[in-house]
């Protein structure tokens, strides 16, 4: 179904951002406290504003990318997936053998190797491997189910090399369980929304848990990390209580910009991963309602864009998105609120970082993009009113049929009695 190009959807292009802005004063107030921190622990010199002008920057080239996004056309970017996607775990790979070799361009924390550091910059590969998954998919996706092989090995196959290979670089190697998670939520979405046979996508949920069982046994820290859960005695103990402390101090409005305690080093990583907690002791209870209603509603209309594109490509690369942005949401937020196991993932277009920012805003610049070719009626809807209109055709033809059986019957019927006759 062809449909005309029309406005896009301006409340994704207000909430992208107003979230980037919100990510730019909660950086702007905690960054001289983040840099006061770093000097004294590792002898650095970073100054007052340190943090902040490389955040502007950040802010800045993440709204370029969203612009480009935007306006690059999506038929030249879907013939980019398999690039993207080459690119992403080529990058992943090198940064694996820099990691073994003990490279400084391999910038490892905490026991993971997650980036490259580029001296003004650094550099998350997986981030990039995210976006390229996203298109690959959906193009596989849809050429297989258009040609009608989605139970086919020709459309397993790929899918299963690809994400075994994508989830093997970043959660072995890279030992980033919580970039994995992401990847699955996007990869679990996108077979979902594929019209896959539900037998089919229960056994793919079956087995990528028992392979996260897996990978969680192997290591030690993970299992540490399950089994203390909850435990005055964990290593993560200490992180989720001084985040918890940091929202509760907030209490209904907030500390105020600039005077948040927990962000002078009482909290770990309190312009990344934390930033939630930070937010929560600044602004309140209300500032994070209105920081989760924010991403609520974005979720909501990446949701509903991809309902009412009529192009099954197109809707998958959305629901792809969707399934990234509201992964790296709930994991975070639950982190910090002590839900669920303390893991390592950046909260989108707040946290403090680049590769991480720049790539989520070029998705969403990209749904943007593609919210101009909706149409008027949920794909789902349509399906259903389709569906019916042939089934109605059928019965009238079927109505039809008897009709001129029976009026053949009555005139056989009468031309034996003229016969008798």
């Amino acid at each position: 179904m062809l449909v005309r190009k029309h406005k896009s959807d301006r409340i994704i292009g207000v909430l992208t951002v107003v979230l980037l802005a919100i990510g730019l004063i909660v950086i702007y107030a905690i960054g001289p406290m983040r840099a006061n921190v770093m000097n004294a622990a590792y002898g650095t010199d970073y100054g007052e504003n340190y943090f902040f002008w490389r955040q502007l920057l950040n802010v800045s080239l993440a709204l370029v990318a969203f612009v480009a996004a935007f306006n690059f056309p999506y038929k030249i970017v879907r013939r980019l997936g398999k690039v993207a996607l080459g690119l992403g775990l080529g990058l992943c790979v090198l940064l694996g053998v820099l990691a073994l070799f003990g490279s400084a361009l391999a910038q490892c924390s905490l026991g993971a190797c997650r980036w490259f550091d580029l001296g003004f910059m650094s550099l998350q590969p997986a981030e990039i491997l995210k976006f390229g998954l996203v298109l690959y998919l959906a193009g596989l996706i849809t050429e297989r189910k258009q040609e009608g092989k989605l139970t086919s090995w020709d459309f397993w196959l790929p899918f299963a090399v690809v994400c075994s290979v994508s989830l093997f670089l970043v959660i072995v190697v890279q030992k980033d369980l919580g970039t994995g998670a992401g990847m699955i939520a996007i990869m679990l979405a996108m077979l979902f929304m594929s019209g896959v046979k539900m037998r089919y996508f229960v056994a793919t949920v079956g087995v990528i848990l028992a392979a996260g069982v897996i990978a969680i046994v192997a290591y030690p820290h993970r299992m540490e990390r399950i089994l203390t859960f909850g435990s005055a005695d964990s290593s993560d103990a200490y992180h989720i209580e001084n985040a918890l402390i940091a929202i509760g101090t907030g209490g209904m409005f907030g500390v105020g910009v600039g005077n948040s305690v927990q962000a002078t080093g009482y909290l770990p990583e309190s312009i990344n991963d934390s930033v939630f907690a930070v937010m929560g002791e600044t602004f309140g209870f209300v500032g994070l309602v209105a920081v989760v209603g924010c991403f609520t509603i974005l979720l909501l209309r990446l949701l509903r864009t991809a309902r009412f594109l009529p192009d099954d490509e197109e809707s998958l690369v959305v629901v792809g998105i969707f399934a990234w942005a509201t992964a790296h949401v709930v994991i975070n937020i639950a982190s910090m609120t002590g839900l669920i196991p303390l893991t390592g993932i950046t909260l989108p277009l707040l946290s403090y970082g680049g590769t991480s920012m720049l790539l989520m805003a070029a998705a969403l610049g990209l749904v943007l993009q593609l919210s101009c070719y909706t149409g008027r009626e949920p794909r789902k809807e349509a399906v259903i009113q389709a569906k019916t209109r042939r089934s109605q055709r059928a019965n009238w033809g079927q109505l039809e049929r008897q009709l001129a059986q029976r009026q053949r019957a009555e005139r056989a019927e009468r031309l034996t009695e003229r016969r008798e006759d």
